[in-house]
């Protein structure tokens, strides 16, 4: 089953890096690993750097990601972009409902279902994020917690457009605190989300929606995290930010 829907590796720079350094970053990446057969590889710079990114990413299989988006086509949302602007940076991936943003900015699984429905009706591949506080996960309530945020983020989502759909678990716990689920507590969410995807979409279509783990991959957990049935990748924070530590990861979902 793995090797049927093959793995993606996302890394997500959050506000790091001018638009020069992600220029910088982005040459290392294909310079490394411009030929990722058989590993989707993607890059979401800052919206600062998605131009400049475009650009070194043109001629390469490397895929260009943004961090979010607004559901508006256009209008009075100061700060905010759309689909259509991400879309004339040849943006394929959009990263919605991250933990900072749900934290940070209050986003409610409505709102980021407006965002999942608009990504998919402009071209964009969002990249679902659901996961657990540490308060959550002490009290038992994991598994419950991302399965209201899965099927909050996916209302009136078809089948046909469930082809498009990437899912990131990121324990919010492990996110940039060093810790990190053992892979069988990664594997027991993985399949659960799986399990909700069949229950919404089918068994053969929930088999082909890749799950990818977002708590702190590294590339000395990345290998034995990838080994679990169910993940199918990694969303990628700080080891995203440096060319040898993203390409590591990247070489072991190759490996597998």
């Amino acid at each position: 089953m793995k090797k049927r829907r093959g793995y993606i590796v996302a890394g997500n720079w959050k506000m790091n890096k001018t638009a020069a350094e992600a220029v910088e970053l982005a040459r290392g990446v294909v310079r490394e690993w411009g030929n990722a057969a058989g590993v989707e590889v993607v890059l979401c710079p800052p919206f600062t750097a998605l131009e400049a990114v475009a650009r070194i990413l043109k001629d390469s299989p490397v895929l260009l990601g943004a961090q979010n988006m607004h559901p508006a086509g256009s209008g009075a949302y100061t700060g905010e972009v759309s689909a259509q602007m991400l879309r004339s940076f040849q943006v394929s991936h959009v990263i919605l409902g991250h933990s900072e943003r749900r934290e940070y900015f209050a986003e409610s699984d409505a709102f980021i279902n407006e965002k999942v429905l608009t990504a998919l009706g402009n071209g964009l591949k969002p990249i679902l994020c659901v996961g657990e506080t540490l308060p959550q996960r002490d009290q038992g309530d994991t598994l419950g917690v991302v399965d209201a945020q899965v099927r909050g983020g996916l209302k009136q989502v078809t089948g046909e457009e469930a082809e498009n759909l990437v899912i990131a678990y990121e324990p919010i716990w492990a996110i940039g605190t060093g810790k990190t689920a053992t892979p069988r507590m990664a594997q027991e969410v993985h399949a659960s989300i799986r399990g909700i995807l069949v229950d919404l979409f089918g068994s053969a279509l929930a088999d082909k929606i890749r799950i990818q783990y977002g708590g702190s991959m590294k590339p000395g957990n990345a290998a034995e995290l990838l080994l679990q049935p169910d993940i199918d990748g990694g969303l990628i924070g700080g080891a995203s930010l440096e060319v040898e530590s993203f390409t590591g990861i990247i070489e072991a979902a190759k490996a597998r």
